[in-house]
Order: structure tokens, then sequence, then C-alpha cells
């Protein structure tokens, strides 16, 4: 996975902001395929659901986005699978809230863990009130 990673961010390079580390990409890249359309407080409030994973799992930024059934945008996907994404109006907002990810606070989202749209009541939301609700995602506190 990290050599396919690996590459993948090498072939698209090209597409992204050259000042942002692979990390912050796959941040970014997170972003703009879940968020895109959400503004710059849809975007900001998934990167602090990162924030809170990264807190509860200690892992890393990337381990969080890129575990298996966590963000749906990754699932069977690389980065070169979403580097069209760069090109999107969005992509300049993603990037200013990448950089701003360290300064990015999950009490602003009650410490959520977990979100969706608005039109679906997954598994693990069954019996649990969203915590906040921002655009079309309503966000919970699972852990």
């Amino acid at each position: 996975m990290k050599t396919i990673l690996a590459a993948s961010l090498i072939a698209f390079a090209a597409f992204a902001e050259p000042t942002l580390t692979d990390e912050q990409q796959i941040i970014a890249l997170t972003l703009l395929a879940e968020a895109r359309g959400e503004g710059v407080e849809g975007m900001e409030a998934v990167a602090m659901v990162i924030k809170q994973r990264m807190a509860n799992r200690k892992q890393t930024a990337s381990q969080v986005c890129l575990a298996p059934k966590q963000f749906s945008c990754w699932n069977g996907k690389t980065s070169d699978n979403l580097r069209h994404l760069w090109q999107s109006p969005a992509a300049p907002d993603a990037i200013k809230v990448v950089r701003r990810f360290g300064k990015l606070d999950a009490a602003a989202i009650c410490h959520a863990d977990h979100y969706c749209t608005v039109k679906i009541n997954p598994y693990w939301s069954k019996g649990k009130r969203p915590v906040s609700v921002i655009g079309n995602h309503k966000f919970f506190k699972l852990r």
C-alpha cells in the first residue's frame, strides 16, 4: 500500500500544490473528495474529524485517511485516482484549510469523530444524535 501510495503521489505531483507535504496532500484530497461542495466551513469540519481520529487512535493523518472503510473516497483508490480534484474550484480553499490544520480545534464540532450526509442514517448512527450539523453533513461523537 505504501509503495502504491508513494508512486501515485509522484505520478500526480504536477497536479498538486508543490509546497504541500505528502501528508498534507492526502488530507487535502480527502477534504476535496468528501466536502468540496461544503465550502471552507464544511472542509474545516471534516479536517477536524481527521484531527479527532488522529488523537483518538494515536495515528498520523495519512493513517486515518487511508484506513480501510473510513473515508469512502479512498476505498479501493489511490491518490492517482483522485488527482483530478486538484483542478476543482475548491482546491485553493482545501489547501488553505490544510495549512491551518494544526490550529483547527475539534471542540468546534464537539470533538466529533464521525460524519455522514444529512440524507442517510448509517448503522453506526443508530440511537445517536448529531453533535453538529454543518451544511449537508451531520457530525457524531462515537468515542
